[in-house]
């Protein structure tokens, strides 16, 4: 049995929702990756995957030798019954292609589609969890059910000890916590009030910060202002999965829209995302069953962009300066006390 070939190379929150395509591929049938390094990691222990295959495109694009090494390693399984490309560039669908796949799908919107034996309309109207699942389907399918769309992250029981570890060492184990997660690699999505934020909430919960070694320097702000033993630290020491593992145990998660949120959203963690330059419409919002969206709605500026600039293109960056650690915190408060149904 060939099976199939999921093809998904762009950042780490699009591979994160593309587990919903893969688990329902799954359903018919094996299922091999290829993706990023750091997208590889997300999808660890998941057992809706026979094979990950790593693909690094900083050290392959560019050179002849390793692309062809990648598609000979992909050409052992074959012939792939279809290529998913869940990534839409032509250098995508030229690799499906040479792997001998038998169909190729992908988005009538993406630059490979040339390449591709079968397209699917993009729908911008749709969550990209349910675009991504939308490939795997035939034109005339039912609209998904929530847990069709549900991203899946499966920590392992080393990821589940770290956590355990690290929260021995912060003071408590049963404490309730909630996670703040203040980095982006876009400037303009990082919302600026997480130290303001992290005070207010420190008078009911414990605070664990997540994050990677480039969200060191906040991180450290935030547990320069709180009460020692208050702050659970998961800022670059933790894997991605262990960070998934973290804020699967917290009370909610605030988060800037960024890959946290994803990770949120597959463990089912009560979320409330910042959206500053961007809007939860351009199908990249959080799925979590209790949820809430900040977002400056009055902007006529707003969305500037599809990821979020390193700069605001006017300068005044309103779009993430008026939204205050007060609304913030309202907004956390509706998601923990969610109205009881008559």
């Amino acid at each position: 049995m060939s099976g199939a070939l999921v093809v998904q190379t762009s950042f780490l929150g699009d591979v994160i929702l593309t587990t919903t395509l893969i688990a329902e591929l799954a359903k018919r049938g094996p299922v091999d990756v290829l993706a990023t390094p750091i997208g590889a990691t997300a999808l660890a222990n998941n057992p809706d995957i026979r094979t990950v295959f790593p693909y690094d495109k900083r050290g392959t694009y560019g050179a002849a030798l390793g692309l062809w090494n990648t598609i000979k390693e992909l050409r052992t399984r074959r012939p792939y019954d279809a290529a998913y490309l869940a990534q839409g560039s032509f250098r995508s669908g030229l690799l499906a292609m040479l792997t001998g796949a038998k169909e190729r799908i992908g988005f009538a919107s993406s630059t490979g589609r040339v390449l591709y034996t079968r397209q699917v309309r993009y729908r911008p109207d749709h969550h990209h969890a349910e675009r991504l699942w939308s490939l795997a389907m035939s034109d005339c399918a039912d609209p998904p059910t929530r847990d069709q769309i549900r991203p899946r992250l499966y920590p392992s029981d080393d990821d589940r000890r770290s956590i355990d570890l690290l929260l021995r060492r912060s003071g408590s184990t049963d404490e309730p916590f909630v996670a703040l997660a203040p980095g982006s690699a876009w400037g303009t999505k990082r919302w600026p009030y997480y130290v303001t934020l992290a005070t207010r909430l420190a008078e009911d919960f414990r605070i664990a910060v997540i994050g990677s070694s480039a969200d060191s320097e906040i991180a450290a702000q935030i547990t320069d202002v709180l009460p020692a033993g208050c702050v659970i630290n998961g800022v670059g020491t933790l894997s991605l999965l262990a960070s998934a593992e973290l804020i699967g145990r917290a009370q909610a998660i605030v988060t800037n829209d960024s890959a946290p949120q994803h990770l949120a959203s597959a463990m089912g963690t009560p979320t409330v995302t910042i959206f500053g330059p961007t809007v939860p419409e351009f199908g990249f919002g959080p799925l979590a069953e209790r949820k809430a969206i900040a977002g400056h709605e009055s902007l006529s500026c707003r969305p500037c962009d599809r990821h979020g600039p390193q700069r605001c293109p006017l300068g005044h960056w309103r779009c993430m300066r008026e939204l205050t650690p007060e609304y913030i915190s309202s907004l956390l408060t509706e998601v923990l006390n969610p109205p009881v149904p008559v």
